[in-house]
């Protein structure tokens, strides 16, 4: 029910991944609302799970704890139970991200969940960018999760044996940044277990010469909507430049292979969506403009993490984490009732001041 084009876009991606990818489909909302834009009868292994509300695009992503019964909290109740696998959300991301942490919980170790996207790289493989829109106020605890996250994300989905992890930034050297940048650098260089690079400048972060590179919120939304702007504004070049007439057509018929492949290796709805990293189930957060074919891009990348058992190398490598500083143990379990007790949501455990400002 989430999106600016749903339920119908929604539904004809999650139709595309059940005949593509195999995959069983249980679409989550209004039945009133869905059937029409259903086949009858329902085609073996979709099915609809009922739900009686929903929260806006512009509602404040507390509101999933006034509507119990909205469809981003029957879905997570999906995963919880396991009756699904993953939730694919295409509505509020804030929401999203709170009835993520609501229903499902956090991982032991992890401070506050992130949201990693992927872009497209000069060396054809993605690099994760992580966060890109949770935690808009982050400590280098925070981005040490991060790092350690996006490393096994990398591992398990994209088969790289030792990515190469670095840490957005002003510049190349060490000492450069603020203080949040400075301290996290001395701590990425003392962790085990992860190959840290070095500071990742911003025209480095597309080159593919890092498969991770971690940054706070603030930055890595505004890096993110930056990076989706570039493939559209190339295209729209290469339209508006080509030469006209028949010569002009002649040769876009001749390129024609060339310019498709170019526009798959920068378009960003090929990479379908961000996964949210750190909460105790399979979450892919996409845009609330996706349509048809980025809904099916993310139901693939959920997918894809499900069959690569991201959620349980997540569990196992990071409930190590044994920062006296850190309360992430407080929270990794889901909240029983959606009349939590205060202190189950303070600042500190799950950041929904900043999610306030997060757009989906």
């Amino acid at each position: 029910m989430g999106g600016d084009y749903a339920p119908e876009e929604i539904i004809k991606g999650a139709l595309l991944a059940h005949r593509q990818l195999q995959v069983e489909i249980a679409l989550v909302g209004r039945p009133e609302s869905l059937q029409p834009f259903l086949p009858q009868p329902l085609p073996s292994g979709i099915t609809i799970v009922p739900a009686e509300d929903d929260v806006g695009m512009a509602e404040e992503p507390l509101m999933v704890r006034k509507k119990p019964k909205a469809s981003i909290n029957v879905s997570m109740q999906q995963v919880r139970a396991k009756r699904a696998d993953a939730v694919v959300a295409a509505g509020n991301t804030g929401a999203a991200m709170a009835a993520a942490h609501l229903g499902l919980g956090r991982l032991a170790g992890i401070d506050r969940p992130a949201i990693g996207a992927l872009l497209p790289t000069l060396k054809g493989k993605p690099v994760l960018l992580l966060d890109v829109g949770a935690n808009v106020d982050c400590r280098p605890r925070f981005l040490e999760q991060f790092a350690r996250m996006g490393s096994l994300y990398c591992q398990c989905v994209m088969g790289i044996d030792h990515p190469h992890v670095g840490l957005l930034n002003i510049g190349e050297e060490p000492n450069k940044g603020n203080d949040l940048s400075v301290t996290t650098h001395q701590r990425l260089a003392e962790l085990k277990g992860i190959r840290f690079s070095g500071n990742a400048e911003g025209r480095d972060v597309l080159t593919g010469e890092f498969d991770v590179v971690v940054c706070d919120g603030f930055v890595g939304n505004a890096l993110l909507k930056f990076a989706e702007s570039v493939g559209q504004v190339i295209t729209q070049v290469l339209r508006e430049e080509l030469p006209r007439g028949w010569r002009g057509k002649i040769g876009t018929w001749l390129l024609k292979p060339n310019l498709r492949q170019v526009k798959r290796r920068i378009d960003y709805v090929e990479y379908g969506g961000a996964l949210l990293l750190g909460v105790n189930g399979i979450c892919v957060i996409t845009h609330g403009s996706s349509k048809e074919a980025m809904v099916y891009h993310a139901i693939r990348l959920a997918k894809e993490a499900a069959e690569q058992k991201v959620l349980e190398r997540l569990q196992t490598e990071m409930a190590d984490d044994t920062d006296p500083k850190s309360n992430s143990r407080l929270s990794s379990r889901p909240v029983e009732s959606s009349e939590a007790q205060p202190s189950d949501l303070s600042h500190e455990v799950l950041p929904f001041r900043p999610l306030d400002r997060v757009e989906g």
